[in-house]
């Protein structure tokens, strides 16, 4: 596509004051699109306000399950382009309410599927996955024809939004295509849940960061540059024969085991002496051990290949902490 595809265009993105949402906004906007930002709750330093977007996108306030409400958004701002990223994106939250977690990853995409049906002004849409919809497979990395396996909850309700995407291009001809995506990271993550941000806190603190597992867990890991840069490659060619009804693994093809990646990124701190506290608690069933994705069809069908290194996203995301954390009250121990 010519750089100009995005100039002008009316672009839905829901979730958009989450991580990647309000990153994948501020390139749509950078590109020249209009963005209309479906948001639920408006949490201290949510990734709009972080970014300074708030001015730049038309603010929708409301749910993703409320079905009048994507339709109105959708009929009344024009439409052209959906990227529903919408979720409830943790795996402890879904493991302590899965109700919930099913209502807003699975009602909620369907939901925002019907409207787009619709409506038809609606040209292309691109649904978030991920690669914790494969489950524990046989064979690994994963691939995009392998069956999805997912039995944990959170793991479940993406693998249904998954099939829910593709379904709505074979049963109604909607062009949607799916993103299976790895762990995705970066400077602009407050969700201190996950491995990177909660390690990059504690080494910047000099406290010692927690590790859920063993540390033997081997997992894929993306710069949310490249995740980015994914979503806008594929979302423009979503309409096309061969495209539509698709999903694509988006991953760095470099697995790297918790245990190194924290150690990686203590020595990237300059606090190789923080020892970290190992938990054990990840073989209780209710993460995969192993995961990791093969992006090769998303190379040779869209041209994707990621341009971060792991040592380059780690040392941004670093500087990006320390700037933030410096700036709310605390620097480094």
């Amino acid at each position: 596509m010519g750089t100009d595809f995005w100039s002008g265009r009316r672009v839905l993105v829901t979730g958009a004051g989450g991580f990647v949402g309000a990153r994948l906004a501020e390139a749509l906007i950078d590109n020249g699109a209009v963005v209309n930002a479906l948001v639920r709750d408006r949490p201290a330093n949510d990734g709009l306000d972080l970014l300074g977007l708030q001015s730049r996108v038309n603010m929708v306030h409301g749910s993703v399950e409320d079905h009048d409400l994507a339709a109105r958004v959708l009929n009344e701002y024009e439409v052209d382009t959906v990227f529903h990223l919408a979720a409830q994106a943790l795996v402890g939250a879904a493991n302590r309410s899965p109700a919930s977690t099913f209502e807003s990853n699975i009602r909620g995409t369907w939901t925002v599927l019907e409207s787009c049906r619709l409506n038809p002004l609606v040209k292309r849409v691109v649904v978030a996955s991920s690669d914790k919809a494969y489950g524990t497979q046989p064979e690994l990395p994963y691939r995009e024809d392998q069956p999805l396996l997912a039995i944990n909850p959170y793991d479940v309700s993406k693998a249904c939004a998954d099939a829910l995407a593709r379904s709505y291009y074979h049963a109604f001809s909607l062009p949607v295509a799916v993103t299976r995506c790895a762990n995705i990271y970066g400077g602009g993550d407050l969700n201190f849940s996950r491995l990177v941000p909660g390690t990059i806190r504690s080494a910047l603190k000099g406290e010692p960061p927690v590790i859920r597992s063993d540390g033997t867990p081997l997992r894929d890991y993306i710069h949310v540059d490249d995740a980015i840069n994914a979503y806008l490659m594929l979302a423009e060619r979503a309409d096309e024969d061969g495209i539509s009804g698709r999903a694509f693994n988006f991953g760095a093809n470099q697995p790297i085991k918790v245990m190194d990646l924290t150690q990686a990124i203590l020595s990237a701190c300059g606090r190789s002496d923080l020892e970290p506290d190992i938990r054990g608690e990840g073989k209780l069933g209710t993460e995969i051990d192993q995961q990791y994705l093969d992006s090769s069809m998303a190379h040779a069908v869209l041209g994707w290949t990621p341009s971060t290194t792991l040592e380059a996203g780690l040392a941004s995301a670093i500087e990006w902490y320390r700037g933030h954390f410096r700036a709310h009250g605390f620097g480094e121990a």
